[in-house]
């Protein structure tokens, strides 16, 4: 089993920058790839962006490329989102996922954590 529980989220103006966290316990963290997701209200779960385990290779939904970075720190079993540019349309409860591929489809996941809100105002 793998624990996640993800920190960082709140109120931010349009334009601003925020830094998700997602501690991990549990397993050993390096051997999982480990991705961001989000849902908005009324809306499907995303994709956002992954990171692998093996290389750290990242992979960003079109609609953050450039403006997120996913991050991994193994021997603090965290992984990260950098968020800046926000906008809007980012609004949505962000969860962390960890699995074997690094994969943009939620099902390739085993483990998730409880999400974060994060709200970004015009």
């Amino acid at each position: 089993q793998v624990q996640l529980v993800e920190s960082g989220g709140g109120l931010v103006q349009a334009g601003g920058s925020l830094r998700l966290s997602c501690a991990a316990s549990g397993r050993t963290f390096s051997n999982y790839a480990m991705a961001w997701f989000r849902q908005a209200p009324g809306r499907e779960r995303e994709f956002v962006a992954a990171i692998r385990a093996s290389d750290g290779s990242e992979y960003y939904a079109d609609s953050v490329k450039g403006r997120f970075t996913i991050s991994r720190d193994n021997a603090k079993n965290t992984v990260y989102l950098q968020m800046n540019s926000l906008k809007p349309e980012d609004t949505a409860i962000y969860y962390c996922a960890a699995g074997k591929w690094a994969t943009k489809w939620g099902t390739g996941y085993d483990y998730w954590g409880q999400g974060t809100q994060v709200t970004v105002s015009s």
